[in-house]
């Protein structure tokens, strides 16, 4: 049946081909092939019916769903369960866990974290030790900054003095030429008093 599928297929295919393009015969090569496909489907009618696989056989999983020809297919989850339980004892078994072991592990892990909390002071102190350490770090990054900008004042007084100190010379010698200057315009006025006095006698 797939061979007569696969070459009644390839007919209507050349048929449909002649048809498009308009070649010669393409009508009689459309019509061989479309009743070959339909006599095809006719005789499919008759073929029998495959059998459905119970893949549950395969996939266990899959037993959840609705199988055909299989009773009981609500019970399979609770079937599922108990298999998955029995081979969870088994790795168990085989593994050798029992209940002695369970408590040996279950004392351990007391054990544990007894230690742990022993040990929980120690970290407390490293911790703050570490705190204290960062604490002092930045203290000392804060005492470099003040020295720094006590370095920068200190410049600053000292240029501010000797802008002082030249304000001082500079005023000392503007005192002694305006005192200069002063003496200057006596003589100048005394000069000119004369000559004042000497315009008027005549």
């Amino acid at each position: 049946m797939s061979m007569a599928y696969g070459l009644g297929g390839a007919v209507v295919i050349i048929g449909a081909l002649f048809k498009l393009m308009h070649w010669k015969g393409g009508s009689l090569m459309l019509i061989i092939g479309l009743g070959t496909e339909a006599l095809i489907f006719a005789l499919s009618a008759f073929e029998p019916l495959h059998d459905d696989l119970d893949w549950s056989l395969v996939y266990p999983e899959l037993s959840g769903g609705q199988m055909s020809g299989k009773k009981g297919s609500k019970d399979a989850p609770e079937d599922v369960q108990g298999m998955l339980s029995q081979k969870l004892d088994a790795m168990l078994k085989d593994a050798k866990l029992d209940a002695n072991l369970m408590s040996s592990l279950t004392t351990s892990i007391q054990g544990f974290e007894g230690a742990a909390n022993a040990i929980q002071p120690a970290v407390d102190s490293i911790a703050a030790t570490k705190k204290y350490s960062e604490q002092m770090s930045l203290a000392a990054s804060q005492m470099e900054g003040l020295n720094s900008l006590y370095k920068v004042q200190m410049e600053s007084a000292s240029r501010q003095a000797e802008v002082n100190k030249s304000a001082a010379d500079y005023a000392e010698q503007l005192q002694s030429q305006m005192a200069s200057l002063t003496s200057n315009l006596s003589s100048l006025n005394g000069v000119y008093g004369g000559m004042l006095s000497a315009m008027t006698t005549k």
